[in-house]
């Protein structure tokens, strides 16, 4: 008999829940949610289980947002060095976010009131880096990066956590900049505390100084008991080096502690300095491996005459639909948000046709388009031209669901972000809408009685 620590009372959890996981001690907890560890009791593997009040979460819009926001932005950002989001599930009185469970903690235990060898700081700093330039490719800025929101696998790998504070181009004002204050004040960037509006990605940027300076010294950069004169020292970027710290790890903290955004160093910059290339990489370029297992072969051509065979939609994870057939378990109110480009449709129509109609509508826009082969119905889309980041490339996946249902998934490569939503939001429409079966977002979706059931999905 499984004994836990924690009782669901509604029957539904103790079979989707208890009866798939077993919950064990408890981790950590905030106002609207605990986090228990957790064994897959399929594989026996630890997880970490983060149990929402749903009651709590439907009575507070903003807090709503946040964890739609939250989930569709996990995701996204698959990667070696980011916490996996496995699975999200629901009953009707709790949420539960099945993540990765890191057993190393936070590097905060590892760095309070001492200093890190600078060969380790900067193995732990380049895997920052490596996972927040994933981030920043993706359009998403963390936004609450510190110590205790990185954590440490059993092997020393680090591991960015907690994006419950993270923005999506789609959060954005009139003026192309996020508004929202939030973050831990010592790590914050200055044009955050200013309330003038700020880019998201050069924030997170500031606070990895921030980080890289606490490897390196054990202590902040800006401290002061008084709250007022700690934000006056960061707006003056007020802060000493210590003389232990190397001349070139100095100098990249001068580059990343800059109050002017518009001059901070970039990551590219930041992948070219010196003091990261010294030592061994430790860097992970290049986002894990998805797991989603191929059907069986086919053999066909599409209009443009790229051969494909051997290539077949590749199946959807039950996660990728996010909730099940069963009313009880049903997350759609959480994903349907009318700002969010449409980048995932469903369709009725055979994988074959789907490649067609993406080519017509590439060629169509002036779009070059690629067979990816070897990686089952995925093609690469290029605009000819230079947008404001070069040229913006887009891949599409098809992904098969259900004999005669299909789920279409659009994401960038290359350019820039905010013509890709614009892409996504006035381009793709008309060139597909002969194969489009429901687009995400309820204002979008066909009538009821024709729906595909539990297609919440996060873009």
């Amino acid at each position: 008999m499984i004994k836990t620590m924690w009782k669901e009372r509604e029957d539904d959890a103790r079979q989707l829940v208890l009866g798939r996981y077993e919950i064990g001690k408890l981790l950590g907890m905030g106002t609207f949610a605990k986090v228990h560890h957790g064994r897959d009791l399929r594989t026996g593997e630890s997880v970490a289980i983060k149990i929402i009040n749903k009651e709590q979460v439907k009575h507070n819009h903003g807090m709503m947002e946040q964890i739609q926001r939250e989930i569709s932005i996990m995701r996204m950002v698959r990667h070696p060095n980011i916490v996996e989001l496995k699975e999200v599930m629901a009953t009707k009185s709790r949420i539960f976010f099945v993540m990765e469970y890191v057993r190393g903690g936070e590097l905060f235990a590892k760095v309070a009131n001492r200093r890190l060898p600078e060969d380790k700081a900067r193995h732990y700093f380049k895997q920052l880096i490596s996972a927040i330039d994933f981030c920043h490719s993706r359009g998403v800025s963390h936004r609450d990066l510190k110590p205790e929101n990185l954590l440490l696998d059993e092997n020393g790998n680090l591991k960015v956590s907690d994006f419950g504070l993270s923005a999506l181009p789609e959060q954005l004002k009139h003026d192309g900049l996020l508004h929202t204050q939030c973050g831990t004040p010592a790590y914050v960037a200055p044009e955050v505390l200013r309330n003038r509006g700020y880019n998201g990605a050069c924030t997170d940027i500031w606070s990895c100084g921030v980080i890289l300076y606490v490897l390196l010294t054990g202590y902040l950069p800006f401290q002061h008991e008084n709250m007022m004169k700690m934000y006056q020292k960061i707006f003056k970027a007020d802060y000493q080096v210590p003389s232990w710290v190397s001349s070139d790890a100095r100098r990249l903290v001068s580059k990343l502690l800059v109050v002017d955004p518009s001059k901070r160093i970039s990551i590219a910059e930041i992948l070219r300095h010196p003091w990261m290339k010294k030592g061994s990489s430790g860097l992970n370029t290049k986002a894990p491996n998805l797991q989603i297992q191929a059907k069986e072969e086919t053999e066909q051509e599409d209009e443009q005459g790229n051969n494909i065979e051997g290539l077949s939609p590749r199946s959807y994870n039950a996660f990728d639909l996010i909730s099940s057939m069963s009313s009880g378990f049903d997350l759609s109110s959480l994903f349907e948000n009318q700002r969010r480009a449409p980048t995932v449709f469903t369709s009725k129509a055979p994988a074959a046709k789907i490649i067609n109609s993406l080519g017509r509508m590439a060629k169509a826009l002036g779009f070059g388009i690629q067979m990816e082969k070897k990686e089952g119905y995925k093609v690469r889309m290029e605009g000819k031209e230079e947008g404001r980041k070069g040229k913006l490339a887009v891949s599409v996946e098809v992904f098969e669901v259900a004999p005669e249902v299909a789920v279409v998934e659009f994401s960038k490569d290359a350019g820039d972000t905010l013509e890709y939503v614009k892409f996504c939001r006035e381009d793709i429409r008309p060139g597909l809408k002969d194969i489009v079966w429901a687009w995400q977002g309820k204002d979008d979706m066909m009538a009821s009685d024709t729906n595909l059931p539990g297609t919440g999905i996060a873009a």
